[in-house]
């Protein structure tokens, strides 16, 4: 079974937030840190099985564990092996701030981990805590150099470029792939319901990196079928990839092969769309059969692309409501 929409997009990838929480205050982000009626708790284990057990009925092979900050629940390691334990899901990921990753690395290993992707927009400590609110890159830092260590298959880091904070650093962040076998991605500003003046203070388009990218030498490298949105390159002379997310650039929607359920259990089909559906009654029920037959129903209202050119952003206050 193929779980496809009404243009013939096809969605192998499933994007997992199981909490809102986030101990971070990055100014893109969360600025005053969460608010007061954040929602403190996500769905339990056993709804969470019954919801990755549908998507994989329904064909999907690859799950990202997202937040908020995930490392927040104390049962993450579980989430992991529950995901990497159900039969046809080929690829569990996860997306931190690395808080915990020194002390835990080896769990999310052993749990099944396959991919991490490590937030930190920038190389420069003080840049750091500017942005994030804590002084931690060397902690995040010695993070992904366990993770290697552990053995975790693919290492990405995420950096939101910001025209006001880390945009010219640029060079740092391509020296530092020189002798690390990561791929550093550099992600698009996005506007959300509360961050309008900050977005057109500090948006920086995608393109303009990826034609300096062109004109050093970079190669494109051709997407697998349950990966991102990002449109990764490498060059010879770099140990590393670099990756690029540009969600305002041309045609950005018509390659999406991923949704998105929020830690309260609801089915978002785009990042941007109005509101999400609930289908957590059917996961209180821990009935497959009803999952799968409402999150197929759901799909076909899916729309072509997202209203971002037009200042839409939907539901999405702050990214940390579904982990972007």
């Amino acid at each position: 079974m193929e779980l496809q929409d009404t243009f013939g997009r096809k969605f192998k990838y499933l994007r997992l937030s199981i909490t809102e929480l986030c101990n971070f205050k990055c100014n893109y982000c969360l600025p005053e840190g969460n608010a007061c009626d954040t929602p403190t708790s996500g769905m339990s284990l056993k709804e969470i099985n019954t919801l990755v057990r549908a998507f994989a009925r329904m064909g999907t092979t690859k799950i990202r564990v997202t937040g908020g900050e995930p490392a927040l629940r104390r049962d993450l390691t579980d989430i992991i092996q529950i995901c990497k334990n159900t039969v046809g899901i080929e690829t569990v990921a996860l997306t931190t701030n690395a808080f915990r990753l020194n002390k835990d690395a080896q769990a999310y290993k052993n749990a099944g981990l396959d991919a991490l992707n490590v937030s930190a927009d920038s190389l420069d400590p003080r840049m750091f805590a500017a942005i994030t609110g804590k002084n931690k890159l060397e902690d995040i830092l010695e993070g992904v150099d366990a993770a290697i260590q552990a053995g975790i298959k693919t290492v990405k880091f995420n950096t939101v470029m910001l025209k006001q904070f880390n945009y010219k650093e640029l060079s740092s962040f391509f020296n530092y792939l020189k002798e690390h076998p990561v791929t550093w991605r550099f992600i698009e500003l996005m506007q959300t319901g509360d961050n309008q003046q900050f977005f057109a203070q500090n948006h920086v388009a995608g393109e303009s990196i990826k034609s300096q990218l062109l004109e050093q030498g970079w190669e494109r490298i051709i997407r697998s079928k349950d990966a991102g949105p990002a449109q990764e390159f490498s060059h010879s002379q770099y140990q590393g990839n670099i990756g690029l997310i540009m969600p305002y650039s041309k045609d950005f929607c018509t390659t999406c092969n991923r949704l998105r359920v929020s830690s309260q259990g609801k089915l978002h089909l785009c990042l941007f769309a109005e509101e999400g559906q609930s289908i957590l009654p059917y996961l209180q029920d821990e009935d497959v059969d009803a999952t799968v037959e409402a999150i197929c129903a759901h799909v076909q209202t899916k729309e072509e692309t997202h209203s971002l050119h037009q200042g839409f952003t939907g539901a999405t206050k702050q990214l940390a409501m579904l982990g972007g």
